[in-house]
């Protein structure tokens, strides 16, 4: 796993396509919103590359000073099923022992279940409470969520104060009006 400390445009352009071809447009900025993150301080790219330096993987995450937070993690489609993104999450976590969070679609089918598995076996914790991830793009609704944990589930009252963080620092929006 590699921290990008800088990324060029062919970087960018293959870890957005990663993101395009993973996640529904509720869940992605647009390409400019992504690519503007690049200079926030807190927002770290990390990769997985093969030989000859195409990117196979990435973790998007937020690092602040109580905790890590885990925007979008994504293998390339075509490589997925390989321990690609197993090996990136597992080194990631090890970086720090500050809790890691993630969000999650509710478990109402098996496509979700599967996910939340592959979180649970690396060791993560499905919430209970209440989430709604804020618009990523103009004309968009809140989209209802759940946070997982690492290493430990948390109470409502950590929940409360992580939320906060997410919603302040990586949404940019007041979290009293989505509570």
């Amino acid at each position: 796993m590699d921290k990008q400390t800088t990324i060029n445009e062919t970087e960018f352009n293959e870890i957005f396509a990663i993101m395009e071809a993973s996640f529904p447009v509720s869940e992605l900025r647009t390409y400019s919103g992504q690519r503007d993150l690049l200079n926030h301080p807190n927002y770290h790219l990390y990769t997985s590359k093969d030989a000859e330096g195409r990117i196979l993987a990435f973790l998007a995450a937020w690092e602040f000073p109580g905790l890590r937070f885990i925007e979008h993690i994504a293998v390339n489609p075509a490589l997925r099923s390989g321990g690609i993104g197993n090996k990136l999450m597992s080194s990631y976590i090890a970086r720090s022992g500050k809790p890691v969070l993630l969000e999650v679609e509710p478990p109402d089918g098996e496509l979700e279940q599967r996910r939340i598995g592959f979180y649970e076996r690396l060791g993560f914790h499905l919430n209970p409470y209440d989430y709604m991830q804020p618009p990523l793009r103009a004309g968009q609704a809140d989209l209802p969520l759940r946070i997982m944990t690492y290493p430990e589930p948390v109470t409502m009252e950590e929940f409360h104060r992580f939320r906060d963080i997410l919603y302040t620092d990586v949404y940019q929006v007041s979290g009293q009006s989505r509570v």
